[in-house]
């Protein structure tokens, strides 16, 4: 590999050795083959290469409290950080998260933060996953049959057979089709339409997953997540 190389190393061991088993080594020698050929025609591809992985470099599969999966990542310049719905401070918080927000702040009482950047959920083991990693410029979708979704339904597989129970937040009908990949003996499992100001009025919007899987965990004696923003980053009001 070239393109992936250094944030594949960069990774948690129990990470790599799901993406350098034998099953996968090929597709994602594919993928790396596609990415490096892109950047050498000179296209821009978002996240940066260093941040592709960014979504497992906090927690190893085991230790994964709650998911949060998304599609691809954002498109436009500086958006994307290889976190699921996650932006840059700085970066206008996109609709689908000031949504995520407002359900926060009707839920648990969370002053929506000021910044879109949600690293403090990923240090706390949510795992923001996107089913495509990278994708090209100005472009939404473009990388989404390149491989990708074979490489993270392994990822889903991982935290799925190795974890002793987290909380699956599956939005939207795209997400909830991974479902059936997930032991509900031992994970739960909830369902909501997306947050994207097209659908969030049709059942995210009151969903109270936040509260849920709290309560879920904190049953289990696996903590709760601090949803809220951290106090230096401040909230909108």
């Amino acid at each position: 590999m070239s393109y992936l190389s250094p944030a594949l190393a960069a990774l948690p061991a129990a990470w790599r050795e799901v993406l350098t088993a034998p099953a996968l080594a090929a597709q994602l020698q594919a993928i790396d083959t596609r990415l490096a050929a892109r950047a050498a025609d000179g296209v821009a591809i978002y996240p940066p290469r260093e941040l592709v992985f960014h979504a497992l470099q906090h927690a190893a599969p085991q230790d994964v409290r709650v998911v949060i999966l998304g599609q691809d990542p954002y498109h436009g310049a500086g958006e994307a950080m290889g976190l699921s719905f996650s932006v840059p401070a700085g970066v206008k918080i996109p609709p689908s998260l000031r949504n995520m927000y407002k359900e926060l702040a009707s839920d648990l009482g969370v002053a929506p933060a000021a910044s879109g950047d949600l690293t403090h959920w990923a240090q706390q083991g949510v795992l923001l996953l996107n089913t495509s990693l990278t994708v090209e410029a100005d472009n939404a979708g473009s990388h989404g049959k390149i491989g990708w979704q074979q490489v993270t339904d392994a990822l889903i597989d991982a935290v799925n057979a190795h974890n002793p129970g987290c909380v699956f937040l599956l939005w939207g009908n795209w997400a909830q089709g991974k479902a059936e990949r997930i032991d509900t003996g031992r994970h739960a499992v909830l369902k909501a339409a997306h947050p994207s100001p097209l659908s969030a009025s049709r059942g995210f919007f009151g969903c109270r997953h936040f509260s849920q899987a709290n309560q879920w965990l904190a049953a289990r004696g696996r903590g709760e997540i601090a949803w809220g923003a951290p106090a230096a980053q401040g909230g909108l009001f």
